[in-house]
């Protein structure tokens, strides 16, 4: 029941959007039958469409059919986004811009004249004299009123429109260039001195599906190598489909090199498209999985913890699973894609938690509502004994578009204090 009154709201909410951006960018700018308005009013009940058949897609079609839908309806919600805040500006700015001076034929005409007797213009409104059934009346202001708005109605959609596209664009363009290296240094009271320097490439939120490909995981790869890590963390939402959907486009993974190798835990995306092929599908191109588990290097223990959506197919973090029996004398790292998670790395003596999930925010302003469900948004932070880091993630989900979160594969550098 709540299910479908969360949905029935959404859908009214999206209804009265499109309605809004009609409004504003179709009707008030073109008249009732011009081939503008036509098509205008056909996109804009097409692109919702296809906006909602690319958020199913994955459930009810093949990944082939469903590309078709993703890249117009995902697209199109980022630029709906923008569209709406700088439609949103222009309502502020529309009273303004409808009170500017206007010159007129008439101040036109007489602007030779003032100057010569340097009288000031009028400023009363200006009217044309015209005949009506051979009866000469006098104009009103009635006509230039309404060219008025409907010049400012198209100024204003135009830049919102311009606006919109240029933000979404510059962002798709983030996203599909493929993430940048970003360099973080994380000094450990417990690391020995023998471990000072230690690099760990940590890689979050691929998020492989039908817009990001096996392109986009050889851009990851490449740029992982190149920065030619200890340790690689990949901590979780590595695809949005099923193996034998995506498995050719995660393939590129199996050429991941670091000198102690590549370590994976789960996100919740994974639990979305069936964990446990997954888990399976990675150890055999060479990615180890840390279901709950924990390997013993020779300077740190490195531990892994199921994502929080597991629990409900009983496959949930496990944290006495993955630290209970070590020596806490030695620094522990764990892999947990969501932050929230941070709090029981705290109670049990972990000293640095990797985590991803989420994006940064992704879309601003969408950061500031990441920042009602998670502790850390991005970046380092520490909580008790525990640093906690969150990296924005290295794809995108939906849109195929980062704007003021750009995409990032992290070199965590962890210093030791005994150096």
């Amino acid at each position: 029941m709540v299910i479908a009154v969360v949905g029935i709201a959404a859908l009214g909410l999206l209804g009265a959007a499109h309605w809004y951006v009609w409004r504003r960018l179709v009707r008030d700018v073109s008249t009732p039958r011009s081939r503008y308005r036509r098509a205008g009013t056909v996109l804009v009940v097409l692109l919702p469409v296809l906006s909602l058949l690319a958020l199913v897609g994955g459930r009810a079609f093949p990944l082939g059919v469903e590309r078709w839908f993703a890249w117009p309806g995902y697209l199109w919600l980022a630029v709906l986004l923008y569209l709406l805040l700088a439609l949103l500006v222009g309502e502020v700015l529309r009273p303004l811009l409808l009170r500017l001076p206007r010159r007129t034929s008439r101040d036109r005409a007489d602007r030779p004249v003032a100057e010569e007797l340097a009288v000031e213009p009028s400023d009363e409104p200006a009217v044309e004299d015209v005949a009506v059934g051979g009866v000469a009346v006098e104009g009103v202001a009635v006509a230039d009123s309404a060219s008025r708005r409907l010049f400012v109605s198209r100024v204003v959609a135009g830049a919102a429109a311009g606006v919109a596209v240029g933000v979404v664009g510059n962002g798709a363009y983030g996203v599909l260039r493929g993430p940048q290296v970003k360099r973080v240094t994380v000094p450990l009271a417990k690391l020995p001195r023998a471990a000072h320097g230690y690099r760990i490439a940590v890689v979050s939120d691929i998020h492989l599906g039908p817009i990001l490909g096996r392109a986009h995981t050889r851009r990851i790869v490449d740029t992982v190598n190149a920065t030619q890590p200890d340790l690689i963390a990949v901590v979780g939402d590595l695809v949005d489909g099923t193996v034998p959907e995506l498995g050719p486009a995660a393939r590129p993974l199996a050429d991941l090199r670091a000198r102690d190798g590549a370590y994976f835990v789960t996100g919740n995306h994974e639990y979305f498209s069936g964990a446990a092929p997954w888990v399976d599908f990675v150890r055999e191109l060479g990615v180890h999985p840390l279901e709950n588990a924990r390997v013993e290097l020779p300077w740190f223990d490195l531990a892994g913890i199921n994502d929080i959506a597991g629990a409900a197919q009983g496959q949930g973090p496990d944290y006495e699973r993955a630290l209970g029996d070590r020596d806490r004398g030695r620094a522990a790292v764990l892999m947990a894609h969501q932050p929230v998670t941070v709090h029981d790395s705290v109670r049990h003596g972990v000293d640095l938690q990797l985590s991803g999930h989420t994006h940064g925010g992704q879309l601003w302003p969408g950061n500031y509502l990441a920042e009602l469900a998670n502790p850390t948004v991005a970046g380092l932070e520490r909580y008790g004994d525990t640093q906690l880091y969150v990296t924005r993630g290295a794809g995108a989900w939906g849109p195929p578009v980062r704007v003021g979160a750009p995409s990032d594969i992290t070199v965590v550098t962890l210093a030791s204090l005994q150096a």
